[in-house]
């Protein structure tokens, strides 16, 4: 936790306050020590940008949950959108 925190430029509280607010959930190794993936560093990164900013942390994690939500939700629109086109094009090629 402590690298984490000295790689974002904040303090190990705010990592488990981030974690309180149920937007970043570490790994623990087996001492026990907590584990962040980049995702979650990324996540974390997001937040303090918004912190600083004048947002408050609830505020904040909501934010990156919903954003989170919207590219997840647009990523699975491309696909379809994709499968829709290819079952498109592969119907016209059958009548031909």
């Amino acid at each position: 936790m402590g690298r984490a925190a000295e790689i974002l430029g904040v303090t190990p509280a705010f990592l488990r306050n981030l974690g309180t607010a149920k937007l970043i959930e570490p790994q623990r190794s087996q001492g026990g020590h907590r584990r962040y993936s980049r995702y979650q560093l990324r996540l974390a990164a997001r937040a303090r940008e918004l912190v600083d900013q004048g947002t408050a942390l609830e505020a904040a994690c909501r934010i990156i949950i919903l954003e989170d939500q919207l590219a997840e939700a647009l990523r699975i629109n491309a696909e379809l959108q994709q499968d829709r086109h290819r079952r498109s094009g592969s119907a016209g090629d059958r009548s031909a």
